[in-house]
C-alpha cells in the first residue's frame, strides 16, 4: 500500500475510530511503501508486531520514521527486504525466539540487517550481556474459549497446569491449543501456569498461530491469548485483523483480563500477577549508545515511551520502567 493510499484509508477510518482514541492512521502489516526502509529494522513477536507497526507511524526524528517492523506472518511472502542494499531475502522470523535468533545472526554475520527484535517473553539466559531487552508496555495472557464452550469461564492455575498436562480430571475432555515452537506467549503461558515443555501432554495441539481466536472450532477447546491483541484485534483497526471468531477471554483464580467495556475495554493491571508479563525490543548491547538506538528506546523520555497513548491504544498497559537497559542476555 502506497502512502497516497494509507492516507485514504486513514481518512475513511477516522469517524469510526474516534471513539478509540486513535492518534493516527493505522499502520500497514510491513513498512510501506516498501522503499521505505527507515532507520531502524525490527523482526520477530506476533504478540507485539501491531503496536509496533502504530509505533512505526508516529515515532520521528529529523530523517522521518524511525522503526520499521516486519509482521510475524504474512501469507504468501517468507522473505523480506529490510534496508536498501544488501538485504534482499532476509527470512521472516515468526515469533519473539525466531526474531532473537534473527538477531544474533545478524551480529555474527555482520550484515546489519536487523536492528532489533520484538519479543513478547523475557531472556531465557541472563549469563551474559550480549543483548538488552529493553521493556516499553504491559501486557497478560489468560485464556480464551469460544463463547458457548463446556468449560467454566473462571479456571485456576493449578486446574490450567492438569489440563495443559492431559491428566485434568475435572475436565477430561478439554482440549487444549498452544502457538507454534518459538513463540514468546507459548514460553511465558507455560511458564505462568507452572509446567515446562517436557511437561506437555499429548493431547495439546500445538500447531496453531497465536492469538488467533478462529483456531477454536469447538466447545471443549481453550488457548492462551495475548489480552492486548484481542483487545486490539476488535478496535477496527485496518492493520490489525480481527481472528477472534467466537473466542471470550476468561478469568484466572477469580480476577477478570479486562476492565471497561466497549472502546473503554482495556487491560485490567490488577489481573493475577503470574500472567502478566512486559513486552520488550531487544538490541545488541554494543548499539544502546548508537544516538538512533538511544532516542527511540532507551530512558522513560524515548520516542517510543513517550508514544503512551499509542501503546494503550493497541491494548497494552503503561510501564514505570519503560526504557530500562538493566536486563542483558546471553547471544
Amino acid at each position: 500500500m502506497n502512502v497516497k493510499s494509507r492516507a485514504k484509508v486513514g481518512a475513511a477510518f477516522g469517524v469510526a475510530a474516534l471513539g478509540l482514541g486513535i492518534l493516527a492512521s493505522p499502520a500497514s502489516a510491513d513498512p510501506a511503501p516498501v522503499t521505505d526502509y527507515r532507520q531502524l529494522a525490527g523482526v520477530g513477536s506476533d504478540t507485539t508486531q501491531y503496536v509496533m507497526n502504530g509505533l512505526g507511524d508516529v515515532v520521528t526524528n529529523g530523517n522521518g520514521k524511525i522503526i520499521a517492523s516486519w509482521n510475524a506472518l504474512v501469507p504468501g511472502s517468507t522473505t523480506i527486504k529490510t534496508k536498501a542494499t544488501g538485504c534482499d531475502t532476509v527470512a521472516r522470523p515468526d515469533g519473539s525466539s525466531a526474531g532473537i535468533n534473527a538477531l544474533n545472526a545478524d551480529i555474527a554475520a555482520g550484515t546489519h540487517c536487523i536492528d532489533f527484535a520484538r519479543s513478547s517473553r523475557g531472556p531465557a539466559d541472563t549469563s551474559t550481556t550480549d543483548l538488552t531487552f529493553i521493556p516499553y508496555a504491559k501486557d497478560g495472557v489468560t485464556f480464551a474459549t469460544t463463547l458457548g464452550s463446556t468449560l467454566p469461564t473462571n479456571l485456576t492455575k493449578a486446574q490450567l497446569a492438569a489440563i495443559y498436562q492431559c491428566n485434568s480430571t475435572e475436565f477430561p475432555n478439554a482440549q487444549p491449543l498452544l502457538p507454534q515452537s518459538g513463540s514468546g506467549t507459548r514460553s511465558f503461558w507455560l511458564t505462568a501456569i507452572g509446567i515446562t515443555e517436557s511437561q506437555v501432554g499429548t493431547c495439546v495441539d500445538q500447531t496453531i498461530q497465536e492469538h488467533n481466536g478462529l483456531a477454536l472450532v469447538n466447545g471443549n477447546q481453550l488457548m492462551p491469548y495475548s489480552i492486548a491483541q484481542w483487545i486490539s484485534q476488535g478496535k477496527g483497526f485496518s492493520d490489525v485483523p480481527n481472528r477472534r471468531g467466537t473466542s471470550r477471554l476468561r478469568n484466572i483464580n477469580g480476577t477478570a483480563p479486562t476492565t471497561g467495556s466497549g472502546s473503554a475495554l482495556a487491560l485490567n493491571t490488577a489481573f493475577t500477577s503470574d500472567f502478566l508479563r512486559n513486552v520488550y525490543n531487544v538490541v545488541p548491547t554494543a548499539n544502546l549508545t548508537d544516538p538512533v538506538v538511544a532516542e527511540t528506546f532507551v530512558g522513560a523520555t524515548s520516542k517510543v515511551c513517550a508514544a503512551s497513548s499509542t501503546i494503550t491504544n493497541y491494548g497494552f498497559g503503561t510501564l514505570t520502567n519503560c526504557g530500562n537497559t538493566d536486563l542483558k542476555a546471553e547471544r
